[in-house]
């Protein structure tokens, strides 16, 4: 006889914080090394309650802009809104951002490889030697 939905902290969050059978939170997890400047991405871990941010920020992705304590606060965008907020390392995970110039390598690499390619299929049918 319940006419209400639930409005809950965790409301509407059954498959978004789902985790695997075998997924484990580790010391690891909760001690990561950050410092101010670094991408993080919130992916909340839902076996470890403290420090859990909002559902409507899980999967967003943000900065790292000052420490209260030990708690990273994240620079992110709701919207179009700046917004800071405070995740445990727990329900964070690092960005790596390759260097423009190992992009770059790696895509003139393909390129010569997409010319090689060519080049064999054309003396294929064509048989230019």
């Amino acid at each position: 006889m319940t006419n209400k939905k639930p409005v809950g902290k965790r409301a509407r969050t059954r498959y978004k914080y789902s985790r695997g059978i075998r997924d484990k939170t580790t010391i690891n997890d909760i001690i990561k090394p950050m410092k101010i400047g670094d991408i993080v991405g919130i992916k909340v871990n839902s076996s470890f309650h403290k420090g859990m941010p909002f559902r409507r920020t899980h999967g967003l992705t943000g900065k790292v802009v000052a420490f209260q304590g030990n708690t990273p606060m994240i620079e992110i965008y709701d919207m179009n809104k700046k917004k800071q907020v405070l995740v445990h390392r727990a329900h964070l995970k690092q960005i790596v951002n390759k260097p423009k110039s190992e992009h770059t390598i790696k895509i003139k690499k393909k390129k010569q490889v997409d010319h090689k390619w060519i080049a064999n299929i054309l003396k294929m049918f064509l048989f230019v030697k």
